[in-house]
């Protein structure tokens, strides 16, 4: 699906639909509309109605949305239909954390490794996968087909790692390190900078009664 012009903003909002969409198909809702998505969701019926004709719209007049079908729509438009192979670097307390989540496999994010610098970490395994050195980076990547590399390493680490990953064929970068990566445009960044979420957190709070 050609997807070229769509904002960034209306890609953002995407997982979100995603996961209403998945509480209602719990809840066994079979059709809603953009007026009661609206009020779940606190995004007004005419930007969901927006949203979702930049894909193709999905609803019908006088019927709403089938929940299951949007859900599943939405869900390719993520790429969610498909398997994506996926490294941590880093296996401190967040490396570990992500690599114990579950729920991303069941996304279709499959964790095939995961990597560290430090020698004592060699060997631990992580729901059964071994901690493995930085330096079988490569040929793992390479020999295992990885698209994605998660980086919960250090800023210097992160930085003189990054690299790395793009030469031998990493696709795509989840990068949680105090830094902005700098890559070829043919490598999809996404950072994840949780002290700049908390600081937002604690403006919102600091002007919430101004």
């Amino acid at each position: 699906m050609e997807d070229h012009g769509i904002s960034k903003a209306v890609v953002k909002r995407l997982p979100r639909y995603y996961r209403y969409l998945g509480d209602l198909i719990e809840a066994k809702v079979e059709r809603i509309s953009s007026n009661e998505l609206s009020d779940m969701m606190n995004v007004t019926a005419s930007q969901i109605r927006q949203d979702l004709n930049n894909f193709g719209g999905f609803g019908q007049q006088g019927y709403g949305y089938n929940v299951k079908y949007l859900y599943q729509e939405i869900g390719k438009i993520l790429g969610l239909d498909k398997t994506y192979s996926m490294v941590i670097i880093g296996a401190g307390n967040l490396g570990q954390a992500l690599a114990n989540y579950v729920k991303f496999e069941k996304r279709g994010f499959v964790v095939k490794g995961i990597f560290d610098i430090n020698p004592r970490l060699k060997g631990v395994a992580v729901r059964g996968i071994e901690i493995r050195m930085v330096d079988e980076l490569p040929e793992f990547i390479r020999e295992h087909k990885i698209q994605i590399a998660t980086l919960t390493l250090p800023k210097t680490g992160a930085e003189k790692v990054a690299p790395i990953l793009a030469e031998n064929g990493i696709q795509a970068i989840w990068n949680f390190a105090h830094t902005d990566l700098h890559l070829p445009e043919n490598v999809v960044v996404e950072n994840v900078h949780l002290s700049d979420s908390l600081m937002q957190l604690s403006y919102n709070l600091n002007h919430l009664n101004q």
